[in-house]
């Protein structure tokens, strides 16, 4: 058990270089780990139950009280980004809707889990970031498939039935099923199951990637100016995310622990699910424009929080 949680925090310590890594080996053992993406769907579920162990539905009700962090930060995940990811793909490229797809779908999906760790580093407000990570994993199931539909369906065929049934079981069961341990046990799950479930959790986020990345196999290996244009395009929209979310923070005039709630669930995005749902339901090319976001968006993470001095209120209005 020493040894699984000192894993642990060597994962949570080194994640800037862990998933890019990942992404490194999934592409060079493509040939070998390619057959296992039948499994994602699964791990995927387990990563959900477990990340959700300490949320509550006590979680949700402290915000509905003050709910417009929690509108604010769902209409900058859910509609402006994807807004500015659809207008930037038919800008920058027209002629390939497989591309302008896997931009979109890079930013429709939910906010990352793993934001609740940068928060609790970072003293941002942590029921405020249970409460948009609740909210939005619930709502994904609806909002994915219908949001795609909406602004790339007239160019590529989107299963939303199939895609609402698999988002489901991957991200609304597993977290309904968790909230309700942890509200029968009082919260106590949070403490004792957790903890014990939370490296193995860590070895699926690796496996996800890595196996997803297998996808992507193919058009890093015969890189092009075009795909290069690509990361590019992600590198700056995920960067604007949190720029999003502090503009937001500052204009609504909060206090500095929702900045850097605000700031992080409006810049992280959950990736390895558009993996999932890109690998699920769309051709290859799709996937290049999700998974090239693991490269950086730790890092992105990363250099915000190093910069949140300068962006925080020192006295709330």
């Amino acid at each position: 058990m020493r040894f699984l949680t000192a894993f642990n925090k060597f994962i949570e310590k080194w994640m800037p270089l862990v998933t890019p890594s990942c992404l490194v080996i999934g592409i060079l053992l493509a040939d070998w780990l390619g057959p296992l993406i039948g499994c994602v769907p699964w791990l995927f579920a387990f990563m959900t139950f477990t990340g959700s162990l300490g949320s509550g539905f006590r979680d949700i009700k402290q915000v509905v009280l003050k709910p417009l962090p929690l509108l604010v930060c769902l209409l900058l995940i859910h509609v402006w980004m994807p807004l500015l990811a659809c207008g930037a793909g038919n800008l920058l490229f027209p002629n390939n809707p497989y591309l302008i797809t896997g931009i979109v779908l890079e930013f429709v999906v939910p906010t990352g889990i793993v934001s609740l760790i940068w928060v609790s580093i970072y003293r941002g407000n942590p029921a405020l970031t249970l409460s948009i990570i609740l909210v939005d994993t619930l709502i994904a199931p609806f909002l994915v498939p219908l949001s795609l539909k909406v602004l790339v369906g007239s160019n590529v065929q989107i299963g939303v039935l199939g895609m609402m049934k698999d988002l489901l079981l991957m991200i609304a069961i597993p977290a309904l099923i968790a909230m309700t341990c942890n509200h029968v046990t009082h919260g106590s799950v949070k403490t004792s199951l957790a903890p014990k479930l939370a490296p193995f959790s860590k070895i699926c986020l690796i496996l996800v990637v890595t196996i997803n990345s297998t996808k992507v196999a193919p058009f890093v290996k015969h890189m092009n100016w075009m795909l290069v244009a690509v990361t590019a395009t992600i590198f700056v929209l995920a960067a604007s995310g949190y720029v999003w979310g502090i503009l937001a923070a500052r204009l609504l005039k909060q206090d500095s622990s929702t900045l850097v709630s605000l700031m992080f669930n409006s810049g992280m995005r959950n990736i390895s699910a558009g993996a999932v749902i890109a690998a699920s339901f769309f051709p290859a090319e799709v996937m290049f424009p999700v998974m090239i976001g693991t490269l950086f968006q730790q890092v992105l993470a990363g250099t915000f929080a190093h910069f949140l001095p300068r962006f925080q209120l020192k006295k709330v209005a």
